[in-house]
């Protein structure tokens, strides 16, 4: 069963004769970027732009502060749209998370009115902390997935892709305790705290010849001494973590842990390993979720899709794990530049960006009444 031309129409005229209001939402979150956890405006604005046409809105949200959820219709087919609008630390919005917001809410807003003609219930998940903190998988232990049949959002990028792969990604903070003392008066009195981090980043570097090409560890210094006749005393660094499935990040964070622990061990200092937020998963698409977005990118006149090996992670991964879900890439830059570059964060406010948000908002409301339409049969 698919759904008629007509009621397709309508739902993006409905998302066209809000085409003013959802641009200018972008460009609000995009002028006011805010960090993880932190994204108290965008929250409200996505929220009220939702409950100023009819949705229930509670916010914040299961337990987390710049969260919230919407809910339209009352139909027996329950899909979940999410909108992430977290900025990146100095960078701002240079991974186009602005987009993502206004597109979730557009095809939220192209769905209201017919929700319970195509038997939906429409809920919208306003997603924090996405580039830091795994806000879906904290959302998602808390419940918020619960009993939605599908899942979706769309993703800027510098090309197109239908079905999304990604890495599984998990982080890792690290500090080393050891004993100051003068380097030159009693330097053996001391335990170098700088020198544990140097060994481990050695044997960091001996073991990446030992790994698959697809697993991936990189990392910063954070901290290793304050002045060059002190010995440090303490040292930190933040680490992250990719390989191509859940199953294989656990093999790679007890081989990485491992060579923090040998930095401790040469020197004599004291390591502390900790996880800072969930493990990010690796992304499952559903075919046939994805097959109807691909119909319908191709009625919008979107490019062709390319096909890539996972280049990127996301805590929408932890969804797919349990809900069907799609996660579609959308070409805004044409290859000129690409996410968590400044010059991204300038194309996520183009004309490219526009229609982007326009197309990404039609394609779901469309994607998601063909699901419940398939449902139905």
């Amino acid at each position: 069963m698919t759904v008629a031309e007509g009621l397709k129409s309508a739902i993006r005229e409905r998302v066209l004769d809000r085409r003013e209001g959802l641009l200018a939402l972008s460009r609000r979150i995009h002028a006011h970027p805010e960090t993880a956890f932190t994204e108290h405006q965008a929250a409200a604005w996505c929220a009220e732009a939702l409950r100023e046409y009819g949705f229930a809105v509670t916010a914040p949200a299961h337990g987390l502060d710049t969260a919230f959820t919407a809910t339209a219709g009352s139909g027996p087919v329950t899909v979940a749209i999410a909108c992430e609008y977290d900025a990146l630390p100095g960078l701002g919005h240079a991974c186009g998370h602005n987009l993502i917001a206004a597109a979730g809410v557009g095809a939220a807003l192209g769905l209201a009115p017919f929700a319970d003609e195509l038997g939906l219930t429409v809920r919208v998940l306003g997603t924090p902390a996405e580039e830091r903190g795994a806000g879906k998988a904290l959302l998602l232990e808390a419940g918020a997935f619960e009993g939605v049949d599908a899942a979706m959002m769309v993703h800027p990028c510098p090309f197109e892709v239908a079905e999304f792969r990604s890495f599984a990604l998990g982080t890792l903070s690290v500090e080393y305790r050891g004993k100051a003392a003068h380097p030159s008066l009693d330097a053996h009195e001391g335990r170098n705290a700088a020198d544990a981090l140097t060994v481990a980043q050695v044997a960091l570097g001996l073991l990446r010849q030992h790994l698959p090409p697809q697993w991936k560890v990189h990392g910063v210094t954070t901290g290793a001494g304050t002045a060059p006749n002190l010995i440090p005393d303490r040292a930190t660094a933040e680490y992250e973590i990719r390989s191509q499935d859940a199953e294989d990040l656990r093999e790679l964070r007890e081989r990485v842990e491992a060579c923090f622990r040998a930095g401790a061990l040469a020197t004599g200092c004291e390591v502390s390993l900790t996880r800072p937020e969930p493990d990010y998963l690796d992304f499952r698409t559903d075919p046939g979720l994805i097959a109807l977005w691909t119909a319908n990118a191709r009625a919008l006149g979107r490019p062709e899709p390319q096909r890539k090996d996972a280049f990127a992670c996301t805590d929408m991964g932890n969804v797919s794990h349990v809900v069907p879900s799609i996660h579609p890439v959308l070409d805004i830059t044409g290859g000129s530049c690409g996410p968590h570059e400044p010059e991204f964060a300038e194309a996520a406010v183009s004309p490219e960006a526009e229609r982007a948000i326009l197309d990404g908002a039609i394609g779901m409301a469309w994607t998601a009444a063909d699901f419940a339409a398939a449902r139905r049969t």
